[in-house]
């Protein structure tokens, strides 16, 4: 089982554990009249971390890339803000990518330090994200993030757990199974598990996160298991051909 521990939304503040940790900064849409609903929230959360994955601004020699390999040698973690109105309008304005799944709207900066963000997000709450689903949602399709049924996370924290499972996944993808997913617009459902098949998820060997324990739930906790087709089948890159843990 692959596993990746991180720090994640609803960070409280407090001394950075080093000068040169970097966080990938989230910032969900939540519009006072028009929340979005919780499902497409965590969805949104899970396909802005792909998209910059697959950006070329991030890869290679590209104008992100430095930042992002610098994020991910020390950690990927992740947190998210939440903005409305002219915050949202702001948000617009600095570098990065945004995403619509359903209700949600989602924007990924690059990685910034942890003691050095930006002003105009910054000055954006994290905690008390909280939504709701108005109805059940539908099927999953074929990339599903499970999430714990037994731990209470607020939608921001679970933005960011998502957020990192979808990055395992794509790292534990060959390349085969990403042209594939690519062709799907980088399709992902987020669900929770009931009791008996969360049991199941965590005994197949697929990725799962756990938690660092910087906020909401006990260190170690295993929040979320990424599954998809080509996962259950074995096809995981390479030992060796990408990091696989965060700090």
């Amino acid at each position: 089982m692959t596993d990746v521990t991180g720090d994640l939304a609803g960070a409280t503040g407090g001394a950075p554990e080093t000068t040169d940790k970097k966080v990938l900064p989230l910032v969900v849409r939540i519009e006072r009249a028009t929340p979005p609903e919780r499902s497409d929230a965590l969805e949104a959360a899970a396909l802005a971390v792909l998209t910059l994955l697959n950006d070329p601004r991030a890869l290679d020699d590209g104008e992100w890339a430095g930042q992002m390999r610098a994020w991910e040698s020390i950690g990927i973690r992740k947190v998210v803000r939440r903005a409305r109105g002219a915050e949202w309008r702001r948000v617009l304005d600095l570098p990065g990518i945004t995403v619509a799944s359903g209700t949600a709207e989602v924007r990924v900066h690059p990685p910034v330090p942890l003691d050095d963000w930006p002003k105009d997000l910054s000055r954006l709450q994290v905690s008390g994200t909280e939504l709701i689903d108005s109805a059940e949602p539908g099927p999953p399709g074929d990339v599903v993030l499970w999430l714990n049924p037994e731990l209470e996370m607020s939608a921001g924290k679970a933005m960011a757990q998502a957020g990192h499972a979808a990055q395992l996944a794509w790292w534990g993808s060959d390349e085969r199974a990403r042209r594939a997913w690519r062709d799907k617009d980088l399709a992902v459902s987020v669900r929770t598990a009931d009791p008996a098949g969360w049991a199941a998820l965590a005994g197949t060997g697929l990725p799962v996160v756990r938690d660092a324990g910087f906020t909401e739930i006990e260190p170690g906790s295993r929040t979320v298991v990424a599954d998809a087709p080509w996962l259950r089948e074995g096809g995981f890159r390479p030992a060796g051909s990408g990091p696989l843990r965060s700090s």
